[in-house]
């Protein structure tokens, strides 16, 4: 498979995965509905494992670009290949947004809460305030990277990397995420949140573009960070 197909696919599964859950936790309705936040993390960990197994060994499945950015400046991917990678994870991100929106099709409409409806597809503040979620965005994402690169040096048994950086997810999510719904992934955020500008989601209310900005310039500066840290330790 090309790489760039392989990222695609790769994160559209996650989005699949990730916004499901999102959407059967919030949505009226559905049978896992108010299941909770820890529903959510382990879900969203799952979602990266399973992703990482279907499409890693074609594309490495980075799966979001402040992973690609990262690796990049760490020296471990290609530059030449950011941009078509950034530009495969939004367009997966998208793609699954919309086959969520059709999986729970009938509980748009019963579902009145106009916030719930773009939490599933978008990230949110539980406090609003710029400095302080973009702080959030950024630490989360600096340890992902950070992690993620620790990962990479050691050595596991055949096939259980995805696994450990499923856990990895899980416990950003737990420790860190309840502040802003922890996007540390641009497309994850972006992606679906243009679905949701677009879809004829019935009393759907904005898509809160003046929040996007965080989600997508916290997880830059935390690949940025992360990398960095790595490259001084290291």
């Amino acid at each position: 498979m090309n790489p760039y197909l392989g990222e695609f696919f790769g994160t559209l599964l996650l989005i699949l995965f990730g916004a499901g859950v999102g959407a059967g936790v919030l949505l009226k309705g559905s049978k896992s509905e108010n299941a909770g936040w820890l529903a959510v993390c382990i879900t969203w960990g799952l979602a990266v494992t399973l992703a990482i197994y279907a499409v890693g060994e074609f594309s490495g499945a980075h799966l979001n670009p402040a992973v690609t950015l990262g690796l990049a400046i760490n020296g471990d991917f290609e530059w030449s290949m950011v941009l078509g990678y950034i530009i495969s994870q939004l367009a997966g991100s998208f793609v699954g947004a919309i086959l969520v929106w059709l999986h729970y099709l009938p509980h748009w409409k019963n579902t009145t809460d106009a916030n719930a409806k773009l939490a599933v597809f978008a990230t949110g503040p539980a406090i609003r305030n710029s400095f302080s979620n973009l702080f959030s965005e950024t630490i989360a994402t600096t340890v992902l990277i950070f992690g993620l690169l620790f990962i990479g040096v050691n050595e596991f048994t055949q096939g259980l990397k995805p696994l450990v950086v499923g856990l990895l997810i899980v416990a950003i999510g737990l420790a860190l995420g309840g502040t802003t719904g922890f996007a540390i992934n641009p497309a994850r955020d972006l992606g679906p949140r243009i679905a949701h500008a677009i879809l004829p989601i019935h009393g759907k209310g904005t898509s809160d573009w003046a929040y996007s900005w965080i989600p997508i310039l916290g997880p830059i500066l935390g690949s940025v960070l992360g990398a960095g840290l790595y490259g001084l330790v290291f």
